[in-house]
């Protein structure tokens, strides 16, 4: 019966094979085209590396986790990695047939196809089978091996390309365990099946116990049937210790398997395994191993040297041993074991969490909301105090500034974000009227002049945009029915959390600074005229009297010349010289007079007389001026003439004498509503703040005379950028007066200096 199933299994086997060898034939064949027509693609992953990983078991719970070793060897390797794994049934190479059939398996798939950069062996049936056949199925293929004991190649010399990590079975430390563990016990039961790998390790055990504990009785159960080995098991004395070491398979299934033997005689006796895998979880209490995750980062280390080029011939072999004792939780419950009775350092396996591990995360999640609930329940406290304390200081507050804001002259108002006057003080309220109700809301806009309110209106309702100070003029109706000029300066309010409230203002009556200063500028333009009709005066007289009794002499002087009977030559000479003085003289009191008063504007307008001035004054400063015109009427204003060629010299003076450039521009340009002159010079500028504030009347002569005629002046200049003078003249100017009752009938212009 035994051998028909051996040759079933090697039919089978080779029929298993033949359809590998098929398949592989077929993907060859499909790979050949494939490389053929993308054969720029198998370029570019020409640097991908082929690892095959060879374990000794196919069962797959005694074998290292592939996850764990293809992560720990892609983290050390940069270039792709391909990841192929084969499972040997180390156990049945005894059975005819078996080994080759799964040597040719392995042919078909990589001696041809595959070219295995790494092979990776874990065990060491793996490690022999690998090292046997390296020739005929991985030729010149490194090998790393990792989970063999150091035993199996001790006293041996390394294979050639050959590398990797030991470890040490530590098969006196579990049966040291054992006994220590259980100090009654008399007699040593060993499980174990009919395997090369299973004989070898039997036969450790037995060197163990005959060195160490000679006085036990061993009792070996190899090779048994289930039947005949659970009756074997049932017989023995009950201070046994049963040492479990049956590897299973993954190919044979049957009734009760090997994990199931485990259970039940982990039920009757004290069981370990010198391969504590083999007993955790399955009914044995456990053994002594070194951890996988001790020697798997030092092999896949090796294994990236040897993928990156490094020979294996010169990394050295590692040992790797540091064993501890893993044993199960429930089985030292059931058989009385305390947690003190094991070595330091032990791991226990499968204990059931205690209370505070269960319920921690509930239990810190509840005091934490509690904690939080305590926390908030403090802040709210505090902030009720504090909140109190605050009412307090602001009622204090609001009283300090009702007091002050009453006492104040000013008239003082408050709105809100919307602009609705929300607070008067008492000085604006009598100042409007006797009803104690005017001016909230929006019942302000009936006090304010008809023609000033489109103007505050559009002011206040920017502000509010912009949320920015504001300041504005206008006329306010007292409660006697008389206008008054107020200048209202309001900033921004905020709210406790930071946002916008509204403003708060302060008017102030400036009707008598106003009038006041329409005075004083009536007063200037005064004397300005009278000014000007001096210098009209004077410029006749030097024009009429002295102009002509300097050309009557040098008439005379040319006669004397003719009728003289001296010397000829002499006499020449000093007449011309006479005659040259007195046309330079002549010439100075022209162009004197022409400044003191150009008769030029009366005649030919103020274009040409600024152009003749600008010639005149670069001859006789020797610069040189460019004047351009545009569209300007000949029959301006005589103010408005006079005021343009005023600012003009003045300009030019300043520039002749501070710019340090001799280059200078006079633009003159008019439109349907206004005149601009434009005097520029690329020169060394100055700072027109500091300029205002000097003793100098340069600046504020051009500015009275602009704000004469209404007209607005601006001077722009930074040191080392030069200096442009710009006066705006409106041509339609109406005239100021004062209406019965003795208000402004119209706003000043305001003078602009920059």
């Amino acid at each position: 019966m035994g051998k028909i199933q051996i040759q079933a299994q090697q039919h089978s086997l080779c029929r298993f094979a033949l359809a590998q060898f098929l398949g592989h034939a077929l993907r060859m064949t499909v790979g050949i085209l494939l490389l053929i027509v993308g054969g720029i693609s198998a370029v570019a992953q020409s640097d991908t590396k082929n690892v095959l990983i060879l374990y000794s078991f196919a069962e797959r719970s005694v074998t290292s986790p592939p996850d764990l070793l293809e992560s720990s060897l892609r983290a050390r390797v940069k270039s792709p990695i391909n990841v192929y794994l084969e499972y040997l049934e180390s156990r049945q190479f005894a059975s005819p047939g078996y080994e080759n059939a799964i040597i040719e398996n392995l042919k078909v798939k990589y001696s041809t196809h595959q070219k295995l950069d790494l092979l990776l062996a874990e065990s060491y049936p793996a490690l022999q089978f690998a090292v046997t056949h390296r020739d005929r199925l991985f030729p010149n293929v490194p090998i790393v091996f990792f989970g063999v004991d150091a035993r199996r190649i001790a006293g041996q010399k390394v294979w050639p390309g050959v590398t990797g990590v030991t470890e040490t079975v530590d098969v006196r430390g579990t049966i040291d365990l054992a006994l220590h563990l259980h100090p009654n016990t008399s007699t040593v039961a060993v499980i174990a099946n009919q395997s090369e790998f299973e004989d070898y390790w039997l036969g450790v055990v037995h060197d163990a116990l005959l060195r160490d504990h000679s006085d036990l009785k061993e009792v070996d159960l190899v090779a048994l049937s289930t039947s005949e080995l659970l009756d074997r098991v049932a017989a023995l004395p009950l201070q046994t210790v049963v040492l479990f070491q049956r590897a299973p398979l993954d190919s044979v299934r049957p009734a009760m398997g090997d994990y199931d033997i485990v259970a039940w005689v982990g039920q009757r006796l004290p069981t370990y395994c010198i391969f504590p895998t083999l007993c955790l979880s399955h009914g044995g209490i456990g053994g002594v191993e070194t951890a996988v995750y001790q020697h798997i980062p030092l092999a896949m280390q090796m294994a990236g040297r040897v993928l990156s080029g490094e020979r294996p011939d010169n990394i050295p072999v590692v040992h790797d041993s540091k064993p501890q004792a893993r044993v199960d939780w429930r089985q030292l419950q059931k058989w009385h074991i305390p947690e003190s009775a094991l070595p330091p350092g032990s791991i226990i396996l499968y204990r059931p969490p205690s209370p505070w591990e269960s319920y921690r995360k509930y239990v810190i999640a509840t005091i934490s909301v509690i904690a939080a609930l305590l926390l908030l329940i403090a802040g709210l406290l505090w902030e009720r105090a504090r909140k109190r304390k605050a009412e307090a200081q602001l009622r204090e507050s609001e009283k300090r500034f009702r007091v002050m804001a009453d006492t104040t002259p000013s008239l003082v108002w408050m709105c809100d974000a919307r602009g609705r006057i929300m607070y008067l003080n008492e000085r604006r309220i009598a100042f409007t009227g006797p009803d104690a109700n005017a001016g909230y809301g929006d019942t302000w806009t009936a006090y304010v002049h008809p023609d000033d309110l489109k103007n505050v209106s559009d002011t206040v309702a920017q502000a509010l945009k912009a949320r920015q100070p504001f300041s504005r003029e206008y006329r306010l109706r007292r409660s006697d029915g008389v206008y008054r000029w107020m200048f209202d300066l309001a900033s921004p309010r905020v709210n406790g959390d930071g946002s916008f409230a509204g403003f708060i203002g302060s008017a102030i009556d400036v009707t008598d600074q106003k009038l006041a200063q329409q005075a004083l500028e009536k007063v200037s333009g005064q004397l300005i005229e009278a000014q000007e009709k001096e210098r009209s005066r004077i410029a006749r007289e030097l024009h009429d009297d002295i102009c002509q009794r300097l050309a009557l002499l040098s008439m005379e002087l040319e006669q004397a010349d003719r009728v003289s009977r001296q010397s000829p030559e002499a006499a020449k000479r000093n007449l011309k010289e006479i005659r040259n003085h007195c046309s330079e003289i002549a010439g100075d009191v022209q162009s004197l007079s022409h400044q003191l008063h150009p008769s030029k504007l009366e005649y030919l307008g103020a274009a040409s007389a600024i152009r003749g001035f600008c010639q005149e004054f670069s001859k006789q400063h020797e610069v040189s001026i460019e004047f351009t015109e545009n569209d300007v009427p000949r029959d301006l204003p005589k103010d408005i003439s006079l005021c343009l060629f005023r600012v003009t010299q003045e300009a030019l003076r300043n520039a002749v004498k501070y710019s340090g450039v001799s280059e200078f521009r006079v633009e003159l340009t008019a439109t349907a509503d206004e005149i601009q002159l434009i005097v520029r010079d690329e020169g060394t500028g100055f700072n027109v703040e500091a300029a205002k504030k000097s003793s100098g009347l340069g600046l504020v002569s051009m500015q009275e005379r602009v704000h004469l005629v209404h007209g607005i002046l601006s001077v722009e200049s930074k040191p080392g950028t030069g200096t442009s003078v710009l006066a705006v003249v409106p041509l339609a100017v109406a005239s100021q007066g004062y209406s019965e009752n003795g208000s402004v009938e119209e706003t000043v212009s305001t003078t602009r200096m920059v």
